[in-house]
């Protein structure tokens, strides 16, 4: 089973409360969290759902490790990251990874993130 790191990249106050709770549900409840959850299709449910608050994508299982080493998880799982050295994407956290900005599916390039963030 494919896994997939989720990092909450926006923050909540004003946000519609359907997202809200679908970001609750899989624990994302601060920026710049980050939860490691099993590729589903109840899961892709989700993520289509809050791709314009977070991020997601494919990771590898050394670099879950390396997160671990790096910042410890709480006992929910959820794994608190800073802010990206050097900054998100150049068109900023409004618009999606496609058209340059940071929000969405990243693919295979969230290992690229994740790693700017520890």
């Amino acid at each position: 089973m494919t896994k997939i790191a989720v990092v909450l990249i926006r923050g909540l106050v004003g946000v519609n409360h359907d997202i809200k709770k679908a970001l609750e549900s899989i624990r994302l409840r601060k920026k710049h969290a980050c939860v490691i959850v099993e590729d589903s299709p109840s899961m892709q449910g989700i993520l289509k759902k809050i791709q314009d608050y977070a991020t997601f994508g494919v990771v590898s299982d050394e670099t879950i490790a390396k997160l671990e080493k790096a910042r410890k998880p709480t006992e929910k799982g959820v794994f608190f990251l800073a802010p990206p050295v050097g900054g998100f994407e150049r068109k900023g956290i409004k618009k999606p990874f496609t058209v340059g900005g940071a929000l969405g599916d990243r693919g295979d390039q969230m290992s690229i993130l994740l790693e700017k963030m520890m």
